[in-house]
C-alpha cells in the first residue's frame, strides 16, 4: 500500500524522438530506504534516475509526499531531491570545502565562504562524512578521481534532502571507500532518507539494499529484495552470467562467476 510520504513513480516514461529509453514504469519507495537499481550497459538506468529528478523530460509522473515533483518550484526541488550525477566534471580551482558548500543553496547559502552556522554544520559533516575533512582547502582540481567522487556525494548529502538519487557513487573508487560510501549511504537510510543508488556492482547491492529495481531494456524486469531479485534465474535472464551466492558474518555475498552460453 502507498504511504503519503513514498516516493512513487507512476507511468514514468521516457523517449527520444521515436526511440523509448524507458518503458512505463511504476513503483513506490518509503524513506528509511536504500534502493540499488542494477541492469546491463543500455538498459535504461541513468535515464531512470535523471526522470525521477526531473532532469529529462517525461510522461507520467513523480511524487514525493503526495506532491507533483515536477510542479515543485526548482528551489523547493532542490531541498526536496539531492542528485549525484555520474562523471561529473570539474573545471574550476575551488577549494573542496566552497564545492561541498554549493548544496546549501537550495537552503539560501549562496556564497559558500559566508554560510550561516546551520549551513557550515551541514558542510562540516558531509566533509567528515567522506573523509575530506584533510583535504577541504585544496583545490578540487587537484583531486584524483575518486576523491573527486566523494566531493560529489558530499555536496549532495550537505543538502540534507530527504530524497537522494546517486549515479554510481561507487565509480572510480577504491575497495575501502565503496564499502564506505556503501555503508554511509545504508546509514543515511537508517537515519529517515530515502536513497537509489544506481550501480553495477551487484555484489554490493546485494549486500547494502533493501530494494532491487531490475532495469531490461527500459523495463522493470523485476523489484524487491536483494535475495529475490538477484536469483539465479533473473541474473540468468538479465545479465547472462551465473553467481556464486554464500553468507559470511550474516550478510549476502554475490560474486559474479561465469557467463552463460547462448
Amino acid at each position: 500500500m502507498i504511504q503519503g510520504n513514498d516516493f512513487v513513480a507512476d507511468g514514468l516514461r521516457v523517449s527520444l524522438g521515436r526511440r523509448v529509453l524507458v518503458q512505463p514504469i511504476s513503483f513506490a519507495l518509503p524513506r528509511g530506504c536504500l534502493a540499488a537499481v542494477v541492469g546491463p550497459s543500455g538498459a535504461g538506468k541513468t535515464t531512470l534516475l535523471r526522470a525521477l529528478a526531473g532532469l529529462v523530460p517525461s510522461e507520467g509522473r513523480v511524487l514525493l509526499g503526495g506532491q507533483d515533483v515536477a510542479r515543485m518550484p526548482v528551489r523547493q526541488r532542490a531541498r526536496q531531491l539531492a542528485y549525484v550525477p555520474q562523471g561529473e566534471a570539474v573545471h574550476w580551482p575551488l577549494p573542496v570545502r566552497d564545492v561541498i558548500a554549493l548544496g546549501r543553496y537550495p537552503h539560501g547559502g549562496a556564497d559558500p565562504r559566508r554560510l550561516q552556522a546551520g549551513d557550515y554544520d551541514a558542510v562540516s559533516r558531509a566533509l567528515d562524512d567522506v573523509d575530506l575533512a584533510p583535504l577541504q582547502h585544496r583545490p578540487v582540481t587537484e583531486l584524483s578521481g575518486g576523491e573527486r567522487r566523494r566531493v560529489a556525494i558530499a555536496r549532495a548529502l550537505a543538502t540534507a534532502a530527504p530524497v537522494l538519487l546517486a549515479d554510481e557513487p561507487i565509480a572510480s573508487l577504491d575497495p575501502y571507500f565503496q564499502l564506505s560510501v556503501m555503508a554511509l549511504l545504508q546509514r543515511q537510510a537508517r537515519a529517515g532518507a530515502l536513497v537509489i543508488v544506481v550501480t553495477h556492482d551487484i555484489g554490493l547491492a546485494a549486500r547494502f539494499a533493501d530494494q532491487v529495481l531490475m532495469l531490461l531494456d527500459g523495463r522493470l524486469a523485476a523489484m524487491g529484495p536483494p535475495n529475490a531479485v538477484l536469483a539465479p534465474p533473473k541474473l540468468a535472464e538479465v545479465f547472462a552470467i551465473d553467481a556464486y551466492r554464500a553468507d559470511h558474518e550474516a550478510q549476502p555475498v554475490l560474486v559474479p562467476w561465469a557467463m552463460r552460453s547462448a
